[in-house]
């Protein structure tokens, strides 16, 4: 499943389909971000009436240490009844990420083969986050997770049988709250998306490495 990609971090390549956001980085550069790093996720301010990016770190804190990253994805299927999610998405703290770039690998035994899927455009992939309240933080902590669908037949292929739910842009307000919608069309938004022009190519020796479970002191673990 999904634990690494890449991204603009001007958004540059996506204001074609988006209003402009607040706290944009004009320099335009390639980013690789993984489970545990600070994702930056494009929400609807509420008091404001418009869109922001906020810095959200990739993976709910474990009850047993806020450390670890446990889950970090969100089957589309289950999120308005799984308890870890059906608040967040119920109360609109929904929010998208820009993949120019993502990785997947097959669900066998053994070393993790990564594998880079490129889109022929920048994807907007769905996420659900929240806020936490730590008892060793003074400040609370906000936590995203990757919502995902049924693989589709490039990616199924690896083989696996899970991918990124990307949004079509006119989803992008349903998504985000800014346009008023019962929670089954918001829910509707989240597809396999089919018939695409991607390309998918293994990476080399440095994603075969077989590593632990992703912690703060050690970002890079499984992925």
């Amino acid at each position: 499943m999904c634990g690494k990609f890449t991204a603009m971090s001007s958004w540059a390549e996506v204001v074609a389909f988006s209003q402009p956001l607040s706290g944009r980085d004009e320099k335009d550069r390639a980013l690789t971000y993984r489970v545990v790093d600070n994702l930056p996720v494009i929400v609807l301010d509420i008091v404001a009436g418009k869109r922001q990016v906020v810095p959200m770190r990739w993976g709910f804190p474990d009850p047993q240490d806020w450390r670890r990253p446990r889950p970090i994805h969100a089957r589309s299927e289950t999120i308005d009844t799984t308890k870890a999610f059906a608040e967040a998405f119920r109360d609109g703290q929904r929010g998208i990420v820009l993949m120019k770039t993502f990785n997947e690998a097959p669900d066998v035994k053994g070393p993790t083969v990564q594998h880079t899927i490129t889109p022929d455009t920048v994807l907007a992939a769905a996420f659900v986050w929240r806020r936490f309240i730590l008892p060793d933080n003074p400040a609370p902590m906000f936590a995203c997770v990757l919502v995902t669908v049924p693989a589709n037949q490039l990616i199924s292929t690896l083989p696996t049988d899970r991918m990124p739910a990307f949004l079509a842009p006119e989803d992008w307000e349903l998504w985000l709250g800014e346009k008023a919608a019962g929670l089954e069309e918001v829910k509707a938004c989240l597809k396999t998306m089919e018939g695409v022009r991607w390309t998918m190519a293994k990476e080399g020796k440095s994603g075969t490495v077989v590593r632990g479970k992703p912690v703060v002191s050690d970002p890079t673990g499984l992925f």
